[in-house]
């Protein structure tokens, strides 16, 4: 990576890294398709998103694991044109803020891993391929509205991961270089969002779709999960 700096900032994912995205995810997905009713036979639109019909677990690298709405609407509703394709996204968006958050199920206490972080000093964000209102709908019914300044959905910025946008959005909110930012995710793209931008430290976690194998070419360092955050930064971020 580019320096190494002093970790001053952390900039976390969401799904798979702050809660199960399985568990969150898969009654919302099914929801979609029985209610939107994209064209196709439903098990296939499924499995074409990302959810293994075995194992009702979404792939890594998956559309619906790593990718945006404009990404799922892509895939179901390919021959939309952009005006009714953004009406689409809009569609999905309110259904996923509407349902996903009372589905959501965290991996860990949010809000003493918040309190953590903030303790030392460290400026907090979420950087999310899912939309701003449902981050938002999430940490409302977590009782963590307000708490974390710095939220960055997939329509906040122009282009979502794998692209930097959403690292130099939270450096230009904060003030603080790409070097001195932790990028914390579990699926390549979180990864390669961290190396596009020039982050100090590329951190995968075991805790979502992706594998060790899959993480390690493009991070840093690979914990378990969030919940090993606190040690790796007071070990020196090594």
């Amino acid at each position: 990576m580019a320096g190494r700096r002093q970790v001053r900032g952390v900039l976390l994912d969401k799904d798979g890294t702050l809660i199960d995205c399985d568990a969150t995810w898969e009654p919302v997905i099914r929801q979609l398709v029985a209610e939107l009713r994209p064209t196709g036979e439903p098990a296939a639109l499924l499995e074409a998103a990302g959810l293994d019909r075995a194992t009702s677990r979404f792939r890594a690298g998956s559309v619906w694991a790593a990718g945006s709405t404009r990404d799922l609407v892509r895939l179901w509703w390919p021959q939309l044109e952009a005006d009714d394709a953004d009406a689409q996204c809009a569609r999905v968006d309110a259904i996923c803020a509407a349902m996903g958050p009372h589905t959501s199920a965290p991996l860990l206490d949010l809000d003493e891993l918040i309190r953590e972080l903030e303790r030392r000093d460290l400026v907090v964000g979420i950087a999310t391929n899912d939309s701003i209102a449902s981050l938002s709908a999430f940490l409302d019914r977590q009782g963590l509205a307000g708490r974390i300044p710095h939220l960055i959905g997939y329509d906040s910025v122009a282009r979502a991961k794998p692209h930097a946008d959403m690292v130099h959005a939270f450096c230009g909110a904060t003030g603080l270089d790409p070097e001195e930012v932790a990028v914390v995710g579990d699926n390549t793209h979180d990864l390669e969002m961290a190396r596009a931008a020039g982050a100090g430290w590329a951190v995968g976690v075991l805790s979502g779709n992706g594998s060790r194998d899959d993480l390690a070419p493009h991070a840093d360092v690979i914990l378990d999960g969030v919940s090993d955050l606190l040690a790796w930064i007071d070990g020196g971020a090594a």
